[in-house]
């Protein structure tokens, strides 16, 4: 079994996690540069750690819910906050 000591995006972009409609846990880089849909909050968070070089800083709650855009753009989660509005994150890592 081969280890891969370097993650293959290395970006410490924002992370956000946080369930998608059906209750799914759902990991997404701000831009859509990766994510997924896991079992757990834990394993949520581990793929965010290796994904962004292991930058728990970077990685943040969604503050509602999440369903995971691999279009680029985005999470529709997300997309509804004006400017105006407080858009308060939590740290999860």
């Amino acid at each position: 079994m081969t280890i891969q000591t370097e993650p293959p995006s290395c970006s410490s972009a924002l992370v956000f996690i946080g369930k998608n409609s059906r209750g799914q846990w759902v990991a997404q880089e701000q831009n859509g540069l990766f994510g997924g849909l896991f079992i757990s909050r834990a394993a949520a968070v581990r793929y965010a750690l290796f994904e962004n070089g292991h930058h728990p800083e970077s990685i943040m709650a969604a503050p509602s819910t999440l369903e995971l855009d691999m279009g680029g753009s985005t999470s529709r989660g997300l997309e509804s906050y004006s400017g105006s509005e407080s858009l308060a994150l939590l740290r999860v890592a």
